[in-house]
C-alpha cells in the first residue's frame, strides 16, 4: 500500500478574512543593500502577497529574505543584498493577511493543528527511534521517477567511512542531480582515486608511509591539471564521486572555507559567490539529502524552500529532506533554523549509505518499469 502524501490544501482566498485584505504595501529601498523600516521578513512556507486584483505568489521562495515586486504582477523574493535603491519591498508584520501578506502555515495539515504545533513531516529526533528506510527509498525513488531534481549535500565523513562507494552507485543510477559540498569532500575522494587513502589511510584503516601528505599531492596533481574535469579527462582520477559526477555530467557545487588545503582550483573560496552558486540549484530542488555536514546542511537548510513550487498553487508538495548525521545536534539544529519537513536521521554516514541503497535497489526491483508510450501511427 502507497504511503499516504501530504497533500497541500490552498487558502480559501474568496472568504473572509482574506477575501476583505487590503492589498499589500511596498516602500522603496532608500540604498543599494539597505531595507526600509517595517520590511516582511520571509519564511520558507507556502506565501501570499495580495496585490491589486489578486493574490500572488513570489517567486524564487526561501527564509530569511525580503519580497520585492519587479513587475506589475510579478514578486520576487530576494537577499536582502541584492536589493538595490528605489526596489519596491514588501513591509508589514502581520502573517495572517491583515497587512497583504499571508503565510500559510497549515496548508499540508487540513487545518488540524495550530501555527505553534507546525510540522507536517517531523518526528522527534533521536538515535533510539527507528528509521523506516522503507518509506525514504519509496520517497527517494519515487522523486527519480518524477524527474524531480535530487540535491545531496555531504561531508568528507561520508568518503573516509566507506560509504564512497554507494555515492558512486547513486550518482550512476540517477539519483544525484546536484551535489553540494566543500573543499575537503572532493580532496578526500581525490586522493583515494590517485593513491588509494583517505586521510593518509588504506582502505583497511591502516596508516601507509607518508600517508599525512598524499591529500596535499593529490591537490597538487589536480590543480596542475587545472581542474577536476581536466584531471578526469586527462585520466589522472578514473574513480570516484568527483569522476562520476563529471562524466554523468551532474553538476556540483564546492564551497570552501578558511581551513581549507589548497584549495582545489573548483573551490569557490568567496562565501557569497558561493551561495550564489548554490542559490541556483536550490531554486529548482524538489528533493534533498544531507549527509554528515553540519555547516553545509544548516546553510542549504535555510536557502530552500519547504515545499516544491511548480507555479500551481494546488500541485504544491512539500520539498522532501533528509538529514544524516551521528548526532541529534545537527538534525535538531536544522529544524530549530526552519527546515520543518526533515525527516532526521540519527546515524553514522557508512551505515546510512549502505541501508539506504539496499532498500532503493529492493525498490527499484519492485517497481515495475513504465510502459513506453504506444504510437499513434
Amino acid at each position: 500500500m502507497s504511503r499516504p502524501r501530504f497533500q497541500y490544501r490552498p487558502p480559501n482566498f474568496g472568504a473572509s478574512p482574506l477575501a476583505d485584505a487590503p492589498d499589500a504595501r511596498f516602500t522603496p529601498a532608500p540604498a543599494d543593500g539597505v531595507l526600509p523600516d517595517g520590511f516582511f521578513s520571509t519564511t520558507n512556507l507556502p506565501t501570499f502577497v495580495k496585490l491589486p486584483g489578486a493574490w500572488r505568489r513570489p517567486r524564487l521562495p526561501r527564509m530569511d529574505c525580503v519580497i520585492v515586486q519587479a513587475g506589475a504582477e510579478d514578486l520576487v523574493v530576494t537577499e536582502p543584498r541584492r536589493v538595490r535603491r528605489g526596489d519596491k519591498v514588501a513591509v508589514g508584520a502581520a502573517e495572517d493577511g491583515s497587512e497583504g501578506i499571508f503565510v500559510h502555515v497549515e496548508g499540508f495539515l487540513g487545518g488540524t493543528h495550530s501555527p505553534n504545533e507546525f510540522r507536517f513531516m517531523a518526528a522527534e529526533v533521536s538515535r533510539e527511534r527507528p528509521v523506516d528506510y522503507s518509506v525514504l527509498a519509496q520517497l527517494l525513488g519515487e522523486e527519480k521517477a518524477r524527474a524531480g531534481t535530487i540535491l545531496w549535500v555531504i561531508g568528507p565523513a561520508l568518503v573516509h567511512s566507506r560509504a564512497r562507494e554507494d555515492m558512486i552507485w547513486f550518482i550512476e543510477n540517477g539519483y544525484v542531480s546536484t551535489l553540494f559540498g566543500g573543499n575537503a569532500v572532493a580532496v578526500h575522494d581525490l586522493e583515494a582515486a590517485i593513491f588509494g587513502t583517505t586521510l593518509g589511510m588504506s582502505s583497511s584503516g591502516e596508516s601507509v608511509e607518508g600517508g599525512h601528505g598524499l591529500h596535499m599531492r593529490a591537490i597538487n596533481a589536480i590543480r596542475r591539471a587545472g581542474s577536476i574535469e581536466k584531471a578526469v579527462r586527462q585520466g589522472i582520477a578514473t574513480s570516484g564521486i568527483m569522476h562520476a559526477l563529471v562524466t554523468r555530467g551532474v553538476p556540483y557545487v564546492l564551497a570552501g572555507s578558511i581551513r581549507d588545503d589548497g584549495p582545489l582550483p573548483d573551490v569557490i573560496p568567496d562565501t557569497l559567490a558561493a551561495q550564489d552558486a548554490m542559490r541556483s540549484h536550490t531554486a529548482t530542488a524538489t528533493f534533498a539529502v544531507f549527509v554528515a555536514t553540519a555547516l553545509h546542511a544548516i546553510a542549504v537548510g535555510n536557502m530552500l524552500p519547504a515545499f516544491v513550487d511548480a507555479g500551481v498553487t494546488e500541485d504544491i508538495r512539500p520539498l522532501t529532506t533528509i538529514c544524516v548525521d551521528q548526532t541529534e545536534f545537527v538534525v535538531t539544529k536544522l529544524r530549530d533554523r526552519g527546515t520543518h519537513q526533515a525527516y532526521g536521521v540519527v546515524t553514522n554516514a557508512q551505515d546510512f549509505m549502505h541501508v539506504l541503497r539496499f532498500y532503493v535497489e529492493r525498490w527499484q526491483q519492485a517497481t515495475p518499469a513504465p510502459t513506453p508510450a504506444r504510437s499513434s501511427r
